[in-house]
């Protein structure tokens, strides 16, 4: 069974909405899920997408929505770096918003809802939402959040929709939906002191089993090692602190619950691919914030 991976995405409360503008990218992240509300464009692709237990062909271009805590991966035939991608994302508080209680919003709160069954647009809506997708980042003020809502309203009223998961089919990952109640306080003891020197015996304190049992409990229920899931937790952390400020690096590092900062560089690369002043320097270039 493959790794899910929790992602930190770089969006604040303080924004609206965030937009990723990757005109060169490559498809070399596991399958992933994070807490908010996203809209992928695809463009000069094919392949296979992952939107929780669906699997399903893409081709040049592909348009879908996915709600929060929903796991998702694309794999390219061709990775070859040639595929263009939009990325929106915005907060999963967006459905309690109180312009979305207004009446006119009430398609748009029907396509949040429906999101958390993925959903794949075709015809002429993913053509007529191409182009606003590949324009939003170059619009400014309030000029890009009413874009952004007419996105929303084109998608909301879109007769070319189609439900990627059926009820109960919906595949979560297994952290977040898992029934063990020991699990999820595992998970919400390592959030909340990942910065600190926490270490196995610890976590297995926290939760009355010794080292041994607790590494494979642990390793059953998420198919990943205690050791690999903290720092997938802290490289997260120091992705979002990279892009959000300018800190060094050891500063990044040590606020991350690294304690040396070699380590701390080399497994940022193995897990993103460049080092961490690479990914601040990209990640600038493709991201705006709104």
């Amino acid at each position: 069974m493959e790794y899910i991976q929790r992602e930190i995405t770089p969006i604040n409360n303080e924004d609206l909405f965030i937009v990723l503008d990757h005109p060169q990218a490559r498809f070399d992240y596991a399958a992933h899920f994070h807490s908010d509300y996203e809209i992928n464009l695809v463009l000069n692709s094919k392949g296979k997408r992952i939107v929780g237990d669906c699997v399903d062909a893409y081709n040049d271009l592909d348009l879908v929505m996915i709600g929060p805590n929903i796991a998702h991966r694309w794999i390219s035939d061709n990775d070859n770096g040639d595929a263009h991608v939009v990325t929106i994302q915005f907060h999963k508080e967006a459905l309690e918003y109180p312009i979305f209680n207004k009446k006119i919003f009430h398609p748009v709160r029907e396509l949040f809802k429906n999101s958390a069954y993925g959903i794949e647009f075709s015809g002429e809506t993913k053509r007529n939402v191409k182009d606003l997708l590949l324009n939003l980042s170059h619009k400014q003020g309030v000029e890009s959040a009413l874009e952004f809502f007419r996105i929303l309203y084109l998608l909301s009223i879109s007769p070319d929709q189609k439900f990627l998961l059926e009820g109960d089919n919906r595949l979560d990952s297994v952290i977040r939906e898992s029934k063990s109640r020991r699990i999820n306080k595992v998970i919400t003891y390592i959030q909340e002191h990942f910065q600190e020197n926490i270490t196995l015996s610890s976590v297995s304190k926290s939760v009355g089993m010794s080292e041994s049992a607790f590494s494979h409990f642990f390793k059953k229920r998420t198919n990943r090692n205690f050791i690999d899931y903290l720092n997938d937790i802290r490289i997260g952390h120091a992705s979002k602190i990279l892009y959000e400020t300018s800190h060094t690096i050891a500063e990044v590092c040590y606020a991350s619950g690294f304690n040396n900062i070699s380590n701390f560089n080399r497994l940022f690369k193995k897990k993103k691919g460049q080092t961490p002043s690479e990914y601040r320097i990209n990640i600038q270039k493709i991201m705006t914030k709104f």
